[in-house]
Formats: structure tokens, C-alpha cells, sequence
């Protein structure tokens, strides 16, 4: 990190910062509609379902201007929230979370909601049947068989997180130590005559922390897969 400017650490743990927030705020949300999803057959659900993938068929764009209009300072939930709460996301890194949480919640829950329904569904209901409850069946039974698709869904979320652009610069702009994430300042250089060096460098930084993020995740499951039955 020795040869980052200060505003390009910044940016750096900046983008660390915003994900990891984005990716645990939303893993237990994505975790309930995985399940849901997977589990469960209601009227709506494919509209659900639809409106759950959305943000991955809209381009990032037009997700930070609904999250602007809908959030903003002007918005009608966003003033409230200032007004009532004094909560501000417009402009404010953790707008940026809530921006990267949306843009990669589809990515966790689809891999989460596959993984669930891999489960095989008799050992629940043969838990059931011995008189477990059904939180019990869902932490003891459904979790532990899960957690590779778990664990897969939560990198997918970090790493969309580390890359997103789009939608993060439309909802909180690129305000250098407050909003500027790893991407957004890599497309600030861009725009610098005779910056491709630094650029490269960014572009590594950015590689190496999802090469890292997979590792881990992969570490995680490998050590969960040897550990003895109980």
C-alpha cells in the first residue's frame, strides 16, 4: 500500500469499508428470501422472485437514480428520514453500502436459494417429525447443509460490492473521502493524461482483494466440509 497516494488508500479501505457493511447488512435478508424463495409457494411469488433479480437486468444507473428519487434529500422516504430520523444516505458512504447491499443482493440470494434447495428436504422433514421445531430444523438442518452456497453468495455480494460503479456514483457521486470507492476513483484517473500507472495499480489492488475474498471463502468451506458430523 506504500506506493498509494493518500487519496487512493482512501479510496481503498473506502471500498473494503462499503463492502463488508453491504455485504453483512444484507446477508441475513438475502438468507430469509433464499429460503423463502426455496421453501416456501405463495401467490406473488414470482413477482418476488422478478422484482428480487431486478437490479441485475436494470442497468446500475438507473437503480442510483431510483435510489436517489426514492432516497434523496428530496425524496419522499429520503426526507423523511432526515427529518424524522436524521438519516441521510444521499452522498454519504453509507449510501454507498446501501447501493452495493442492492446491487449484489441478487447475486447472494440466488446462490443462496440454490444451495437451500439442494438440501435434501427429508432430513428436515425427519427432524421435524422427532419433534423439532421449525427453527430448530432451519438452524440445525437447512444452515449447516447450506453454507457453501451461503458462503458463495456473501463473496459474490463483497465482490460486486468492491466493483460496483454505476450505481454508487449516481446515488453518492465520487466525493474524495466520503464516497470515492475503489472504482470510482480508477474512472477519475481515466480522465488524467499520463495516469495509466496509476490506474494499474488500482486495477491490481482491486484483483488481489477478490483473489483474496475467493481464497477465504474457500478456505471457510473447506474447513467446514472436514469438520466431524455431530
Amino acid at each position: 500500500m506504500s506506493a498509494l497516494s493518500a487519496d487512493e488508500l482512501s479510496a481503498v479501505l473506502l471500498s473494503l469499508k462499503v463492502a463488508t457493511v453491504a455485504t453483512l447488512a444484507s446477508l441475513p435478508f438475502a438468507i430469509a428470501i433464499g429460503w423463502l424463495l426455496a421453501r416456501r409457494r405463495f401467490p406473488g411469488r414470482l413477482l418476488v422472485d422478478a422484482l428480487v433479480h431486478l437490479p441485475l437486468v436494470l442497468p446500475p444507473v438507473v437503480t442510483g437514480y431510483a435510489l436517489l428519487v426514492t432516497l434523496g434529500r428530496r425524496g419522499t422516504v429520503g426526507a423523511w428520514l432526515h427529518d424524522v430520523l436524521g438519516i441521510t444516505f444521499a452522498f454519504r458512504w453509507t449510501g454507498a453500502a446501501l447501493a452495493c447491499a442492492v446491487m449484489g443482493f441478487p447475486l447472494m440470494v440466488r446462490a443462496i436459494r440454490l444451495s437451500i434447495e439442494g438440501v435434501d428436504r427429508r432430513l428436515e422433514n425427519a427432524a421435524s417429525t422427532l419433534g423439532a421445531s421449525p427453527w430448530r430444523v432451519f438452524t440445525g438442518i437447512t444452515l449447516p447443509l447450506a453454507w457453501p452456497g451461503i458462503v458463495a453468495g456473501a463473496v459474490l455480494g463483497f465482490a460486486k460490492a468492491v466493483g460496483e460503479f454505476g450505481a454508487t456514483i449516481t446515488f453518492v457521486s465520487s466525493i474524495p473521502g466520503e464516497t470515492q470507492t475503489l472504482s470510482s476513483a480508477i474512472y477519475g484517473l481515466l480522465q488524467v493524461p499520463g495516469a495509466e500507472s496509476r490506474v494499474w495499480l488500482l486495477c491490481g489492488v482491486s484483483v488481489a482483494i477478490s483473489f483474496i475474498a475467493l481464497l477465504a471463502a474457500e478456505a471457510l468451506v473447506q474447513r467446514r466440509r472436514s469438520e466431524p458430523a455431530t
